[in-house]
Formats: structure tokens, sequence, C-alpha cells
């Protein structure tokens, strides 16, 4: 990575793949209602909204390819809607500003180094590359499937980046990715688009995309103090 500041604001991707997916969720699920807004008064709060945290266990079914349990409900596009607004805008989305709106560039330098030391520098690169390339399929979905997204939840800063977190937590207390692009996006456009990036990138960067995000918000949970955050075992 030549340019550390524009591969660690990247690392937004995961979050910012969430709310572009989240965005296409609406439109391919189109047999399901559109998400409550939230009020916004805390992450807790979102975390029990329509299709999140408080109504997981009645969308779960199966399991995701990488681990954990698949969630099958509504999206919540309000939510993602949130995020998207953190970046932007869907015409104008930014990963660094969505990262940067949430938690700073200090915090994602910090997380970046100790990824590539984890990892290696190849297979983060690799990961980023992934989110791009999923964020941009996802638009490709959505744009096909007419998705129109709803007024965003009222969150922003580290609020957001914490109800995020909370998304991707299921009943037991752990955090994976699957489950957060479930409730981003739907069941089916997460597994569309895990199809996509095998035959573009192949398994292992998929798998890397997954095992490295658990990771990745793992982490972002610690440092925003939810310390009941479990990391998956799939990290």
């Amino acid at each position: 990575m030549t340019n550390p500041t524009r591969t660690l604001l990247t690392l937004g991707a995961a979050a910012a793949l969430v709310a572009s997916l989240a965005a296409c969720g609406g439109g391919s699920t189109s047999s399901t209602s559109s998400t409550t807004t939230t009020d916004g008064s805390s992450p807790s709060a979102m975390a029990t909204s329509a299709g999140m945290a408080g109504s997981m266990k009645g969308g779960m079914s199966g399991g995701d390819r990488f681990g954990g349990p698949s969630y099958k409900g509504a999206p919540n596009l309000a939510a993602t809607a949130a995020l998207v607004q953190a970046g932007g805008g869907a015409a104008n989305f930014s990963t660094a500003t969505a990262l940067t709106s949430m938690v700073g560039s200090a915090l994602v330098t910090k997380e970046v180094g100790k990824l590539d030391k984890q990892y290696s520098k190849a297979e983060v690169a690799q990961f980023l590359k992934t989110f791009d390339f999923a964020v941009g399929d996802s638009l490709k979905i959505a744009t096909a499937a007419g998705v129109k997204i709803p007024a965003p939840a009222p969150l922003k800063g580290k609020a957001l980046a914490a109800a995020l977190v909370k998304t991707g937590t299921t009943t037991d207390g752990t955090f994976w990715t699957g489950w957060l692009l479930d409730h981003a996006v739907s069941n089916k456009i997460h597994n569309q688009v895990m199809d996509d990036i095998d035959k573009k990138y192949g398994a292992k960067a998929d798998a890397d995309y997954h095992k490295i995000s658990n990771q990745a918000f793992y982490d972002l949970g610690q440092a925003l103090g939810d310390t009941s955050v479990k990391l998956a075992s799939f990290h």
C-alpha cells in the first residue's frame, strides 16, 4: 500500500459496503416492507429496530458460508441509509468521508497497522480491493433492481459505528460479517455478491474479505467501548 492514508481510510469500505449493499437490499427483497426508522437516541436503540439485533431470532435460518448464522428477514434500510449519508450520499459516496465521519482517521490508522501485521499487507490490500469490487457490484445489482433507500435513521459519528457493530453481533454476542451484511443488504444479495467475488478474485479473497472484516469490526467494537462483543472463530 503506497498511500497509507488512503489505505487506512479505505478500511471504512467495510462500512461503506454495508451502506451501499443495504441500498441494494431494499430492492432485492421486494416481498418485505421497509423497516422502521429508529429514534437514534443510542446505538442500543437502533440495534433493537426492525431487522436488527432486537429481531434477530425471527430471521435466523441456516448458516453463512464463512461461519455464523444467516439472517433472512428484512434489512434495516433506514440504518444503512444513515451510513450512505455519512459518506456523502448515494451519488457521491466516499468511504474516506464515511469512516472519518464515524471514528476519525487516527483510529483507522492504528487499526490498519494492526491488520497489516496480523495478516499481511498483501492480504489487507486484497481485502480492500475486494470491498471496492463488492461496492460496485452491489450498486450494479441495485440499479438493475430499481432500489430506493428510505430517509436515514438519525445516527451519526461513533453512535452509527457502534450501531453497525451491534447489527453484526449475533444472539451469542459474536460479531459475524455475514450477519451484518444479511441485515444490511438481505441474505439474497449478500450471497449474490459473494458469488461474484468468487468469480472475480477467487474463493480465498472472498474468505479473507469475511475473515478480516470479522476482526476489524470486533476491534472497532472494542475501541468504542463495547467489550462484550466476541471475536468470531473465523478471523
